[in-house]
């Protein structure tokens, strides 16, 4: 009797019909994110998007963004905890667009693992999903690749990229940032996705394990340190709209502009946005980062302010806002549960002794460094 036919696809490592399952789990989770906007369903070679409602635009102009999770990922491996990193990317991504002023209108992700593994393929699409739903962010698209010999068998990554769309005299940025401006924060989450390089330098010196107990979390270190991402999409697109014009500006709304707190930390993503000449000393007093980065620093043993560069230190946003508002502004972010407080004002021309921040990124905007010490209680 004849041997069955083999596949060598599969002797090779690729598992397409794990593949398929994944699409099948992860189906009603991605059709929720679809609007009448969204034509096709899931599936299909290239997601399709009905760009009609950018005739009632002026100008429109079309934000993008890509990016991915980073090292955090290899935490969620760790555990086999995969339903939270798809906020995570959504975060990193969707939320950048948003620094421009723009309304996301739809995403597309990638998934690079060693072995399909269906379920776990689907926690991390209905991530996605959930928090493309959050954003208002249709979910149009997506790709799962089996890589074996390039990765091992767990491994996974992934990545992510959004277009969004802002009238081209609403952008927001630089040349709208005057002096006297108000700096806002708004408080992260936690690390978010930032860092985690450090993260785990920090965790494998000290011989701690994933599963251990965090009694300082009430959590094991694994699951605190997966604490995903804060969404600010919808919440700053609320302020944008709430908030209208400034005194003295007309056609100008009172969010001069935004800066999301990821690589590079507070000073330098500030920097980016900020024009040539202006200046801003970010108050470490007015807040006390978040319990993570305290127990991190002291495990290290090192200070809050050598991580300045790399983590986020309980600032998830900063907005720039016309004095007049500042108030307003404040308690909106507040009442959309994104507690928010005044860090620094914008100043032009000399600007005070000592070293700035400045450059970031290719950059050369504002000049930024923290000064003071943080705030010992709790924000």
């Amino acid at each position: 009797m004849a041997a069955s036919p083999t596949n060598p696809y599969s002797e090779a490592g690729v598992d397409t019909a794990a593949g398929d399952l994944a699409v099948e789990l992860m189906k009603s989770s991605v059709r929720a994110t679809h609007g009448p906007e969204v034509l096709g369903g899931v599936g299909g070679f290239a997601g399709l998007f009905d760009a009609s409602a950018l005739r009632d635009f002026r100008r429109p102009l079309l934000a993008t963004s890509t990016d991915g999770v980073g090292t955090k990922v290899a935490i969620a491996q760790a555990i086999d905890k995969h339903d939270t990193i798809g906020q995570d990317l959504v975060g990193m991504v969707v939320d950048d667009i948003v620094v421009v002023g723009a309304k996301p209108l739809f995403m597309t992700d990638y998934i690079a693992c060693g072995k399909v593994f269906p379920q776990r393929i689907a926690d991390i699409v209905r991530g996605i999903a959930e928090a493309c739903s959050a954003t208002g962010t249709a979910l149009v698209g997506g790709e799962t690749a089996e890589h074996p010999g390039l990765l091992g068998p767990r491994d996974y990554d992934v990545a992510g990229a959004a277009t969004g769309v802002v009238e081209a005299d609403a952008i927001l940025g630089a040349d709208r940032v005057q002096d006297g401006d108000v700096v806002i924060a708004v408080s992260s989450s936690g690390l978010h996705s930032n860092g985690y390089s450090l993260v785990r330098h920090i965790i494998t010196n000290a011989g701690i394990g994933y599963g251990d107990n965090a009694a300082d979390f009430g959590t094991t270190w694994g699951e605190a340190l997966l604490e995903p991402t804060r969404l600010y999409t919808l919440p700053l697109l609320r302020l944008i709209e709430q908030l209208g014009s400034s005194a003295g500006s007309a056609t100008q709304g009172a969010v001069h502009a935004l800066s999301h707190v990821t690589g590079g930390g507070i000073a330098a993503n500030l920097a980016r946005v900020l024009p040539q000449g202006s200046w801003v000393e970010v108050d470490r007093s007015t807040w006390s980062p978040s319990p993570v980065f305290r127990v991190l620093s002291d495990i290290a043993g090192s200070t809050l302010e050598s991580a300045e560069g790399t983590w986020n230190l309980g600032i998830g946003f900063l907005a720039v806002i016309a004095a007049d508002k500042k108030d307003a502004a404040i308690a909106a972010l507040n009442a959309e549960g994104m507690p928010s407080w005044q860090v620094a004002t914008v100043g032009f021309g000399a600007r005070p002794a000592g070293e700035f921040e400045q450059g970031a990124k290719g950059v050369d905007g504002g000049a930024v460094r923290l000064v003071g010490a943080y705030a010992d209680g709790a924000k």
